[in-house]
């Protein structure tokens, strides 16, 4: 069987079968259908058909994760409307011609529905296959299941209640008919979870061989995103929500639950432990070593390590990557800063700005937030000091940078590169440069960080410099979803079933600390916090829980999901992105300089339906504000 991947490249039938108004739940094209299925060799087309409407994971300008929220940065040179996830960070979603709009395709987004569609065609059609066994429809059923339910939770999670779409309409419907509505949260969600508890036990746990099966879907993919469901659905955004109260649609049917239900924690919580032993059986583990040939220190080694979890492919932890549109070197080379000197054009386009609220978000050396550290020099964390050789694995022995820059946990220095600080890309030691007139200065035109910082994270140790190139180890597959993702999830479903956190909401916290070289939640804010009992309450663990997921998985792309399902975005996203002064020579670049102020209303929770599609649908009621 060949690789879905390598399919993907071949399909025809996206294109061939045309759009509808509405939904496109209505087929048009019944001969084109009727020779889809005319055997294994075809139905193995629309099979990748349907697996195509997977949201393109590695590529910032169409994943709204990457750059529609307040991670990174771009700057003004190279920001307009092409650039459609920064223009949704900036706060100029419109109803008009959404950017990424996924409902019914534009401005880079896919057309949900019409992978819903499919999904349902496949589903109807497959039966009539004569040249493949029960057993292999079985799984191409699951799997077809599976990618039905990830478009229903792609456009719930961005557009809150949804339309389900559980089967096509006939070609002979009548206009009226397609009308449909939208469906209340808890059906879309319990529909969600039905499709998904409906296909894991056809799925695989294991793929059999990468080569042909690479980026079908298994068993602890299938878990592990019924485990992000469920936690989405017992979060604030969408449990009780009151702000939302009031979205009503024409019939009278209120489509958001009026009040809190703790249960949804519990359900949350039995998903994301299913989801563990599942992915734990299948032999996923945390990542917690790095093989080199090598000689570094230990402090380096763990970096390179914390490094490598996100660019390694085929490592233990990453449940379900994205193999359709991987990391390509084009966005490597966004995100590197100029480490070499060079006479002519420049190899790297460093662009890719990470703010200096994720430089602050880290924890300090004893793993507690830097404003509560006891020890840490909190409210002079933008004066000056100079590296001494101990130091030196993290800044250059005798630079000066920023007191921010030092005694921060392992997880900062792998995720960060700040000025003069170490960047390894083996086997050399270079240091960032990126004051005005500096190598990692603004060179061509929107050739440079905005903030004076990069996401070291998203960049291989292995990747390197050739004489004028930069050449990087592989296009990796962008984490969908990993182990630690979903140990996160579990502590905080934990945390929010019990009255006060306990041992087994501390377990699995702790499990991701160590891995970073940290002492657990309690030890840590009991040796070195100004609130040492804040682990003790439920409103402090939650707290933690927190910050914890949003430095695990900085720059990944969850941040700007987790802070809408917390309800916390109108905080987050209201404060002004800054960053050094990138113009400033010598150390006159440190003088904190606000790059932009974004605006996040009330109505940028969801995204709007475009007008036309409501014009052609009275039904569909607009998301609030919009």
């Amino acid at each position: 069987m060949k690789s879905i991947l390598k399919i993907l490249v071949t399909i025809f039938l996206a294109g061939t079968i045309a759009a509808c108004d509405y939904l496109d739940v209505v087929p048009d094209n019944v001969a084109v259908i009727e020779n889809a299925f005319s055997d294994k060799y075809n139905a193995e087309k629309f099979l990748a058909t349907c697996y195509s409407y997977i949201p393109n994971f590695g590529d910032p300008w169409i994943n709204p994760g990457l750059l529609s929220g307040d991670e990174v940065w771009f700057n003004e040179e190279i920001m307009d409307d092409s650039n459609t996830a920064a223009m949704i960070a900036k706060g100029e979603q419109n109803s008009l011609d959404p950017f990424l709009n996924f409902w019914d395709g534009g401005q880079r987004g896919k057309n949900m529905y019409v992978g819903i569609r499919d999904c349902n065609i496949f589903l109807e059609e497959i039966k009539r296959v004569g040249d493949m066994s029960e057993i292999e429809k079985k799984k191409w059923i699951a799997e077809v299941k599976f990618m039905k339910a990830y478009y229903h939770f792609w456009l719930f999670k961005s557009y809150g209640p949804i339309p389900i779409v559980d089967e096509n309409l006939p070609i002979y419907v009548s206009t009226e008919e397609v009308k449909i509505y939208r469906d209340p949260v808890d059906s879309v969600v319990n529909y969600i979870v039905k499709l998904i508890d409906e296909a894991i036990p056809d799925l695989p746990l294991m793929l059999l061989s990468e080569v042909t099966d690479l980026g079908r879907i298994t068993k602890p993919i299938a878990t592990a995103i019924k485990a992000r469901v469920l936690a989405t659905a017992a979060s604030p955004l969408f449990n009780g929500n009151p702000d939302f109260a009031s979205l009503t649609d024409n019939r009278g049917v209120k489509l958001f639950p009026a009040t809190f239900d703790a249960t949804k924690w519990q359900k949350a919580a039995d998903a994301a432990l299913e989801a563990i032993e599942t992915a734990e059986m299948a032999n996923f583990r945390l990542v917690d070593s790095y093989q080199t040939k090598y000689k570094h220190s230990e402090a380096m080694m763990r970096e390179l390590m914390l490094r490598s979890i996100v660019t390694t492919k085929g490592n233990t932890e990453v449940i379900w990557g994205c193999t359709n549109f991987p990391f390509s070197h084009t966005y490597q080379r966004m995100l590197q800063p100029l480490l070499i000197t060079v006479t002519d054009a420049n190899p790297v386009s460093q662009f890719y700005a990470a703010t200096l609220r994720m430089a602050e978000l880290y924890y300090s050396k004893n793993g507690v937030p830097i404003e509560e550290d006891v020890s840490f020099p909190y409210e002079d964390r933008y004066t000056l000091r100079t590296a001494v050789t101990a130091e030196s694995d993290y800044v250059r022995s005798g630079e000066t940078t920023a007191m921010l820059h030092f005694d921060r946990e392992s997880r900062f220095y792998a995720s960060i590169a700040f000025d003069r600080g170490t960047f390894v890309l083996e086997p050399t030691y270079y240091y960032v440069q990126c004051r005005a007139g500096e190598m990692a200065t603004k060179r061509n035109k929107g050739e440079f960080s905005v903030t004076g910082y990069w996401p070291k994270k998203l960049l291989s140790p292995r990747n390197g410099f050739s004489g004028n190139s930069y050449e990087i180890d592989y296009n990796f597959p962008f984490p969908i979803i990993r182990l630690a993702d979903i140990y996160l999830l579990y502590a905080e479903a934990l945390n929010e079933v019990k009255a006060a956190p306990d041992a087994e909401v501390y377990e699995y916290i702790d499990k991701v600390r160590e891995r970073a070289g940290l002492l657990g939640v309690v030890e840590s804010w009991a040796a070195h916090s100004k609130n040492p009992q804040k682990p003790a309450t439920k409103e402090g663990m939650r707290k933690i829980i927190q910050q914890e997921r949003m430095i695990e998985l900085s720059f990944e792309g969850q941040r700007f999901w987790d802070l809408r399902r917390w309800k916390l975005a109108l905080d987050y996203m209201n404060r002004p992105i800054r960053g050094w002064d990138i113009s400033g020579r010598n150390l006159n670049f440190y003088n904190v300089t606000t790059v932009y102020t974004p605006r996040f209303e009330f109505k940028d929770y969801f995204w709007p339906i475009r007008e036309r599609e409501r014009i052609n649908n009275p039904n569909l009621v607009q998301n609030l504000g919009w």
